[in-house]
């Protein structure tokens, strides 16, 4: 691994590396959810209430799913339940709970918009902020590495014997991937469609985590590395069937650079 420390000490205070890394990679990202939601006409006057309860709710269901899922360490020790300092985040339990209050509060605070516009501007900045903490955040934590390796790729990481897979340096690299693909698909005007951003999102993020947990951090008898094989398939499905569900009912989304009156090309009807 790199030089840089897990931890380090000011006066009796002890901080960690990953968790500076986290909070930066959220910052950036609620720069640029808040540009883009400005940029499609949303009113951004909420947004910071909005972002610090996804964080709350995330954080908190991210930790009651890793003590669900290891049971056995938790049981009988209140106090490990409330030490999210020592690692213990689920990322699909983080997901879980911010859905539903996100979902609630974008409903109290832009009731007139549209849930599958507001979500296809959002979706983008939450991907590229994902990269970005995967990069930041699990690369200086004890333990961030995936499986054994003797390959040339392979690091060194805190609490690990061995070299071992950069897992989060590459879900980092695919994240990225899948930021520009979706920034992509949004300039293809004749294909735009509401909801289909948020759907490709769903589905290919949701496919990609499983197959990291199943080839390179899970095992099968761990029932939390099993738990994210299936919530990654999950998430994938229902963004197929919000993706068939929007491009059947061909909702266009507006775009104001083009008149909307002027007549369609040869080429933007390919």
């Amino acid at each position: 691994m790199s030089g840089v420390p897990t931890s380090f000490h000011l006066g009796p205070l002890v901080f960690h590396t990953y968790g500076f890394g986290l909070a930066i990679a959220a910052y950036v990202c609620y720069l640029y959810a808040r540009r883009r939601l400005s940029k499609v006409d949303f009113s951004v006057e909420p947004f910071g209430k909005f972002t610090l309860s996804l964080i709350v709710a995330g954080l908190l269901g991210a930790r009651l799913a890793n003590i669900a899922t290891n049971w056995g360490y938790y049981s009988g020790h209140p106090a490990r339940w409330i030490a999210v300092w020592q690692g213990g985040l689920a990322s699909f339990g983080g997901i879980a709970l911010a859905l539903p209050v996100g979902l609630y509060f974008q409903r109290r605070w832009w009731p007139e918009s549209s849930l599958a516009g507001f979500t296809d501007a959002l979706v983008p900045a939450l991907i590229a902020g994902w990269a970005l903490g995967r990069v930041l955040g699990p690369q200086f934590m004890v333990n961030g590495g995936g499986h054994l390796t003797h390959q040339w790729f392979g690091l060194h990481y805190a609490g690990e014997v061995g070299k071992r897979v950069p897992v989060p340096l590459i879900q980092g690299i695919e994240d990225s991937i899948l930021w520009l693909a979706l920034l992509g698909l949004e300039h293809l005007r004749p294909l735009r469609r509401v909801g289909v951003i948020t759907g490709v999102a769903m589905i290919v993020w949701g496919l990609v985590r499983s197959l990291d947990e199943r080839l390179l951090l899970g095992q099968e008898s761990h029932s939390g590395s099993i738990g994210v094989q299936i919530a990654g398939l999950v998430l994938a499905l229902a963004g197929a069937v919000l993706l068939v569900r929007q491009l059947r009912v061909g909702c266009s989304t507006p775009d104001p650079s083009v008149d909307p009156h002027a007549p369609v090309t040869r080429s933007e009807r390919r």
